[in-house]
């Protein structure tokens, strides 16, 4: 009976996160006070199906497909406030965005996630080289989903380009022809492979 009761709840989800999504060995040192959900800016958004303690919980019940399936994490805007605030200083926002990481490394990120979409855009956007492009970073935020849409929403937010235009921080000419490049952007690709090998260096031992 004993070992029918440790097999049932053996919880391998834990040390799935542990392993796999950064500062997850965290996940346990969380005491469930609630400072972090209280301190959220985006506590009051339709996404945020559970507060950082309620899914650390979860996952130490292993709440696996729950977890994994949350739009949650994806709700993390990396103020840090909960991390500011937290009794234990419980990393809270790097475990956030590596249950995010993780779950998107799997296959089980939510489709259509806004936050999904400005994370690889933003990335892609500022990979490519070594700095962001204003113009373009908007471009493919405002029609993903179609011309319509995207001119609504352009529409919507002149005044604030054109406040960027007037105090020289939007130059759409400059960056249709591809925007600032940096001097070294050679060496930030390196960077980058190099950053790339040690994270499949690490996944490897982990797996």
């Amino acid at each position: 009976m004993n070992q029918q009761m440790s097999a049932k709840y053996k919880n391998n989800f834990l040390k799935e996160i542990e392993e796999q999504a950064e500062m997850g060995e965290w996940v346990k040192m969380c005491m469930q006070c609630g400072v972090c959900s209280g301190s959220c800016p985006t506590n009051f958004h339709p996404g945020w199906e559970h507060p950082p303690q309620e899914l650390f919980m979860m996952i130490r019940a292993g709440k696996r497909d729950e977890v994994l399936d949350s739009q949650s994490m994806w709700m993390c805007v990396s103020c840090y406030n909960c991390y500011v605030r937290c009794p234990r200083k419980v990393p809270i926002t790097h475990i956030m965005h590596g249950i995010a990481e993780y779950a998107y490394r799997i296959g089980r990120a939510p489709k259509n996630q806004p936050t999904l979409h400005l994370s690889q855009t933003f990335w892609n956007n500022a990979t490519k080289t070594g700095r962001v492009n204003e113009v373009q970073l908007t471009q493919s935020l405002y029609f993903k989903d179609g011309i319509m849409d995207g001119i609504k929403k352009a529409m919507a937010m002149q005044d604030v380009a054109l406040g960027l235009v007037k105090a020289g921080r939007l130059n759409v000419m400059e960056a249709i022809g591809g925007g600032h490049k940096c001097k070294d952007i050679k060496g930030i690709h390196a960077m980058l492979a190099k950053a790339k090998e040690l994270e499949n260096q690490r996944k490897g031992r982990a797996a």
